[in-house]
C-alpha cells in the first residue's frame, strides 16, 4: 500500500472519529466538546435549512438553546459514511442519520432519519467540521409521549 493510500485511510478514520465525537457531544450536552469539533467559521443548515447557523458560536449557542435541558434527551446515530479526501486539507462526507428525541418538558418525541452532508478542513494537525447539513428522509412525532413509556434513567437528573 502506498504512503498516499495510508494517509487517505488515516484521514478517513480521523474524520469518522470526529463525527462520532460531534454526535456524542450533542447527546451529552457537552458544548465545549462540540465546539472543539468545529472550525470557527463553521456553518450549519439542519432540516433543509429550517435551523441555520453561520459560525461556530451561533451553532453551539443555537443547539444549546434547543437542547440544554435535563428534560431533552437525544440519541443521534450516524452510519454508512461516504468520505472523500479532496486534498491534504479538505474532505467531504455523507452520513446516514437516525435520531430519537424526547422533549419531556413539551411532552413530545421524535424519530427521524436524514442524510448529513459535511465538509471538513484539516488545520493545526486536526480535522474539524467546517460545514454540516442534513435533509430529512422521514420524521415522525408522537405527542403526547405515551403514558406507558417510562424513563428509568436520565443522565442529566441528579438522584
Amino acid at each position: 500500500m502506498s504512503q498516499n493510500s495510508l494517509e487517505t485511510l488515516f484521514a478517513i478514520e480521523a474524520i469518522k472519529k470526529l463525527k462520532y465525537i460531534y454526535l456524542r457531544a450533542v447527546d451529552t450536552h457537552d458544548w465545549a466538546l462540540l465546539e472543539s469539533t468545529l472550525t470557527e467559521d463553521c456553518s450549519a443548515r439542519y432540516d433543509g435549512g429550517k435551523y441555520s447557523f453561520d459560525d461556530r458560536e451561533q451553532l453551539v449557542s443555537g443547539l444549546k438553546g434547543h437542547m440544554d435541558s435535563p428534560q431533552v434527551l437525544t440519541m443521534h446515530n450516524c452510519h454508512h459514511p461516504e468520505i472523500d479526501i479532496i486534498d491534504g486539507s479538505t474532505a467531504s462526507g455523507k452520513w446516514y442519520l437516525q435520531d430519537l428525541v424526547f422533549n419531556k418538558e413539551q411532552n413530545w418525541m421524535l424519530f427521524g432519519t436524514a442524510i448529513y452532508t459535511d465538509q471538513y478542513r484539516f488545520s493545526e494537525g486536526e480535522w474539524r467540521i467546517c460545514h454540516t447539513e442534513y435533509d430529512r428522509i422521514l420524521e415522525t412525532i408522537n405527542a403526547p409521549i405515551p403514558s406507558t413509556l417510562s424513563f428509568t434513567h436520565n443522565m442529566f437528573e441528579k438522584k
